[in-house]
């Protein structure tokens, strides 16, 4: 369990690592409290006025929208890394266990309806996230409960007929705008009322306890996941695979053609939408007054529709639809969240996929590849060193690996949200290595495919331990080493890789050339943070349907390189 800090990591960022790794071994609960100072002492810039008394609701925000909406009931969160791990520690679970999704971050999460939240974590990484999340909500909190009462007017939870606290009344309390506030009302929706009542009328006083820290449970449940894919699809011991670490949705949209053939009951759904947004976009598109893609449109409204009452018929329709077409998706109920998607590249129906994939001179042979015995299987991309453990266990159980792909978010230093980012070199904080390798990817095969950003290729990336265990002082030095995109997966993907060609576990703290790789390696980046333009980050906004362009860019082309791969070597 224990996390070795890197040398490259602040002073400040090291001593926080330490505290909380050093508290989390006790076998009694951990107050956030305790964490509170080393926390703000570390100046993450995601939380630059942790020790302002003033809120820093930039800060609330991503801590809000990457946990459950059970918060402001849970005084305990419990983390562990499979049910039977939850089960040896007495906490069993049963009906009572309500499903908590966040919305911003994939962790399988249950609230047992009275006040503990439990979470399923897959790496030491998810304690990297966790424990700084739930910190910079408890700060935050504790803020806004301090401003609300020193404010005359009383905040009590409205009941029918009453009045809801006025977003100009509680700017005026908080001290942030009322735009500021609107975004919380948004965020919170009908909870936003009650929410509010809640922290004025308590502190946030929360506790957290580690029931396994082991590696080798981060390796069982890696384990489980993986054999519950094996069970479904044996096929996959055998046969070669090209391996995808990307999202639950474009290679799937692109592949299926499904929401292209739904065109007609999407096309009415917006015609009735409330979503004006949406609704001029459509129709700038049918003008042709913007160059956006109307196929990623779609797939983006498709989504949007599923999740209306009138829409959600369709989600069995779509798996019957991709599994009569050789797309096969599964889940585990059992362990940590992770959807895997296998595709078998005979089966496809060249008729409806994507127009994009088929262009140009892959047209006339796709069809050549009806005699193909390769799959794709496509890993929703896991957080930090899960990636590790992932792909790792893929390469041990598979027939061959033909490639390897990653596409994943990364936070910019040179660009804006919706570019695309290809590196060559990657740092790694987890090994302290540095990776050198040759990327088929330049900006010739993203660039046709998008519409509202650029790419940046010939990048240089580093792969960080956590969203917020970075500060000014540890962002300039890898600035002024030229390095522009932030993330947290792609040095422990190229750890995997390593040992996929190497007779012997990663090294630490070398520089690695994976040049002449027995097998395809290709990473792409597309922007969603912009950290040193303070408080500019995802808590403050979303990807929405622009960030799909950038997404869905990187993966045609990627699906693009597999198929031409293929191609050649069945000729």
């Amino acid at each position: 369990m224990e996390r070795t800090v890197p040398r490259t990591a602040s002073g400040e960022v090291e001593l926080y690592i330490r505290t909380y790794y050093s508290l989390l071994r006790t076998t009694d609960e951990v107050k956030i409290q305790t964490l509170e100072e080393v926390h703000a002492g570390m100046k993450s810039l995601l939380h630059h006025g942790a020790r302002s008394l003033s809120l820093d609701l930039s800060a609330l925000i991503y801590s809000i929208l990457r946990l459950p909406d059970c918060m402001p009931e849970t005084r305990l969160v419990v983390l562990g890394q499979s049910e039977e791990v939850f089960d040896r520690a007495g906490y069993h679970y049963g009906e009572n266990w309500q499903s908590v999704p966040a919305r911003a971050r994939r962790r399988r999460s249950f609230f047992d309806g009275v006040d503990t939240l439990f979470c399923f974590i897959a790496s030491r990484s998810d304690i990297d996230d966790v424990i700084p999340l739930l910190t910079a909500y408890q700060i935050e909190w504790n803020k806004m409960h301090l401003l609300l009462q020193k404010s005359s007017q009383q905040w009590t939870q409205s009941t029918p007929g009453g009045n809801d606290p006025s977003i100009q009344s509680l700017s005026e309390a908080l001290g942030i705008s009322d735009n500021e506030v609107q975004r919380l009302n948004e965020i919170w929706g009908d909870q936003f009322s009650e929410n509010i009542a809640k922290i004025a009328a308590h502190p946030c006083d929360l506790g957290v306890r580690l029931i396994s820290g082991s590696l080798s449970e981060y390796r069982r449940a890696t384990h489980s996941w993986w054999e519950n894919i094996r069970v479904e699809v044996p096929d996959l011991q055998n046969r070669p695979v090209y391996f995808i670490s990307s999202n639950p949705h474009s290679v799937l949209n692109l592949l299926s053609g499904f929401a292209l053939l739904k065109e007609n009951n999407l096309i009415e759904y917006l015609e009735g939408a409330e979503d004006e947004e949406l609704t001029y976009e459509w129709s700038d598109i049918q003008n042709s007054s913007v160059p956006s893609s109307r196929e990623n449109f779609f797939y983006y409204v498709l989504k949007k529709y599923q999740n209306t009452s009138g829409g959600k018929h369709l989600i069995p329709e779509q798996l019957d639809f991709e599994r009569n077409h050789g797309l096969l998706r599964v889940w585990n109920e059992r362990c940590f969240d992770l959807e895997a998607q296998i595709v078998d590249l005979k089966s496809l129906d060249w008729d409806v996929i994507d127009p994009r994939l088929k262009a140009s001179s892959l047209q006339s042979n796709l069809h050549k590849l009806s005699k193909s015995d390769a799959l794709i299987l496509n890993v929703d991309y896991p957080l930090g060193l899960a990636a590790y453990n992932v792909l790792s266990e893929v390469a041990e159980h598979v027939g061959s690996v033909l490639g390897v792909y990653i596409i994943g978010k990364a936070a910019t230093l040179n660009g804006v949200v919706g570019d695309v980012m290809i590196p060559n070199v990657v740092h790694d904080e987890h090994s302290q290595n540095t990776y050198l390798f040759n990327n088929p990817f330049s900006a010739a095969e993203v660039s046709p495919y998008l519409v509202y950003g650029t790419v940046l290729d010939n990048q240089k990336s580093v792969s960080v331990l956590g969203t917020f265990l970075q500060n000014e002082r540890y962002m300039d030095v890898f600035y002024r080493e030229g390095y522009t995109a932030i993330e947290m997966e792609a040095g422990p993907n190229l750890s995997a890789v390593y040992e996929m060609v190497r007779p012997k576990r990663h090294p630490v703290n070398e520089f690695i050339n994976l040049y002449g790789l027995p097998f395809d390696f290709g990473l792409i980046h597309y922007a969603s943070d912009t950290p040193l333009s303070k408080g500019r980050n995802l808590g403050a906004g979303s990807l929405s349907y622009y960030g799909m362009d950038s997404s869905y860019a990187a993966t045609i082309a990627i699906l693009r390189r597999i198929f031409s791969r293929e191609l050649e070597r069945l000729s």
